[in-house]
């Protein structure tokens, strides 16, 4: 397969990758362009080092900010003085905040410890994430006292000493699983569309029929905790999709990426 650009204000003309120019638009239909020099000459020196700023205390860090984990070694050479940060950064609950540069850009990174060692956690720059005040959390109410009770006895039902997330699995993942290997055994792969259909859900009434779910100290089949690197790996799924709560509108904390514009005719930018 062949990805092709086209340009649908030049009857869908194919756009070749050579043809093609990064731009950001610093104002409606206004590009600055730039050449394949002039982005290097912007980027960090390509030194893969990391760079600790300073410790703050943990309690302090908001995870909104974490973008991505990966699990963090010790170098040839460097394990005294990887335990001896480990050690005292688990003692003083406090953890580091860098730069680590990567692929000509300055990340800004958390390390903190993590049971016998480090982790690096990749973080959004400030600019990055919107401000919570931009999300429509509805109306404001003043709940009657059986209402709280209700909520607070339904917290109390459904609440374990530790977060074990070994206890969930990705059902998608085992229902594809299950069609490959029908597929593979000359099965033909039956799927069910299920439509969802809108409804006003009263949560009140939701939190009452949970109550009488819920299982008492009910604990799910454990799954086989996945292996723990030594060297520096990634630790979660990069595309790991986010979970919401129903009917709640979401916003992504990221900012978009800048778009880029054509040429002038005769040329095609991408």
């Amino acid at each position: 397969m062949k990805q092709q650009y086209i340009c649908p204000t030049d009857n869908n003309e194919v756009v070749e990758r050579s043809d093609m120019l990064r731009g950001y638009e610093y104002a409606k239909d206004q590009y600055v362009l730039f050449t394949e020099e002039e982005l290097n000459e912007v980027e960090s020196p390509k030194n893969n080092s990391l760079e600790i700023l300073e410790f703050v205390p943990l309690s302090t860090v908001d995870l909104l900010y974490v973008a991505k984990t990966y699990y963090l070694g010790p170098d040839k050479g460097g394990d005294k003085a990887y335990k001896l940060l480990s050690d005292s950064m688990t003692r003083t609950q406090k953890v580091a905040v860098g730069r680590f540069w990567t692929r000509g850009k300055e990340q800004l990174v958390l390390i903190r410890p993590y049971k016998n060692g480090l982790v690096l956690h990749y973080v959004y720059y400030a600019n990055e994430v919107r401000a919570f005040d931009e999300v429509d959390t509805g109306a404001t109410f003043n709940f009657a006292p059986v209402e709280s009770e209700l909520a607070d006895k339904l917290i109390d039902q459904l609440t374990t000493e530790k977060f074990h997330p070994e206890r969930y699995r990705d059902t998608y993942t085992d229902r594809l699983r299950e069609a490959i290997e029908q597929k593979v055994a000359g099965q033909q792969v039956h799927v069910t569309q299920e439509h969802p259909t809108g409804q006003i859900i009263d949560l009140f009434e939701t939190l009452k029929r949970s109550l009488k779910a819920a299982p008492a100290n009910e604990e799910p089949a454990k799954a086989e905790a996945p292996p723990v690197a030594t060297a520096v790996a990634e630790a979660s799924s990069e595309d790991a999709p986010a979970s919401a709560a129903p009917a709640a509108k979401a916003k992504p904390p990221r900012k978009a990426e800048p778009r880029a514009q054509k040429r002038a005719p005769g040329q095609k930018t991408g």
